[in-house]
């Protein structure tokens, strides 16, 4: 089942979405919103697919809620509803896999989801395919990338950068990053969480390869320069302070 949230600002038009979305067997509601902030608190409490919202509404529009969860771990994918057409481009750029324009029909409704289904499992069979080699052998991954599928061993990655659907896997061993469509929070739960640590919404590093700390940044072997977010400073000193040595 893929989980979603509804958000129009609308009561008239938000019951219409969402009498739309119970008709879809594979489309789960997990929250109906009236605003994005609302949406918001819904996400950060739990694992969202998917999001089908207005676009104009009051405090926080459909287009910047958008682009404020470029990069989120959860990674819902985005479908527009909206009066106006001129919106389309900018909703678009804005990563979304569908743009209705109202009063929209329920084929038109059903065409989106299928779009959302699709995405959703492409995600899916892409972190399937994230297998350890063995029991035996629980340091070394399989990841699908350029149609082929790499051999990974998790001491020699450095660090890990989101690009919006995807992640680039930066390795020692080898000569050029390694790219796979994968979410951030699929990769950090699966790593090891003694030799990882998010420092960033768009970061993921191997705490063994730090060579040092500069304000907030913090550098690791091959000169590479990370930043640290503000919502992740706080842990990543505190891990710090456990190993400084002092007097």
């Amino acid at each position: 089942m893929i989980k979603c949230i509804a958000i129009d600002d609308e009561p008239l038009a938000l019951k219409k979405l969402v009498t739309y979305i119970k008709k879809i067997s594979f489309l789960e509601l997990v929250a109906e919103c009236r605003s994005a902030l609302e949406a918001q608190q819904v996400i950060d409490s739990q694992e969202v697919d998917a999001i089908f919202t207005d676009i104009n509404m009051p405090d926080l529009n459909g287009l910047d809620f958008a682009k404020s969860l470029h990069n989120h771990s959860k990674g819902p994918v985005m479908v527009f509803t909206t009066a106006y057409s001129e919106y389309a481009i900018e909703g678009y750029k804005a990563n979304a896999v569908g743009y209705l324009l109202k009063p929209y029909s329920f084929e038109e409704f059903e065409e989106a989801a299928l779009k959302v289904k699709e995405i959703c499992e492409i995600r899916q069979q892409a972190f399937t395919e994230v297998t350890t080699q063995s029991d035996d052998d629980p340091n070394t991954i399989f990841v699908k990338s350029d149609y082929k599928i790499v051999r990974i061993d998790i001491e020699h990655i450095c660090y890990i950068e989101a690009m919006s659907e995807y992640l680039r896997i930066s390795c020692d061993d080898k000569d050029k990053p390694v790219i796979v469509l994968l979410s951030m929070k699929k990769i950090e739960d699966y790593l090891p969480s003694n030799l990882f640590m998010r420092i960033h919404r768009s970061f993921i590093i191997n705490l063994a390869k730090i060579i040092e700390v500069k304000k907030n940044h913090v550098i690791l072997e091959g000169d590479a320069s990370l930043p640290i977010g503000d919502n992740y400073k706080d842990s990543f000193m505190a891990y710090l302070y456990k190993k400084i040595l002092t007097k």
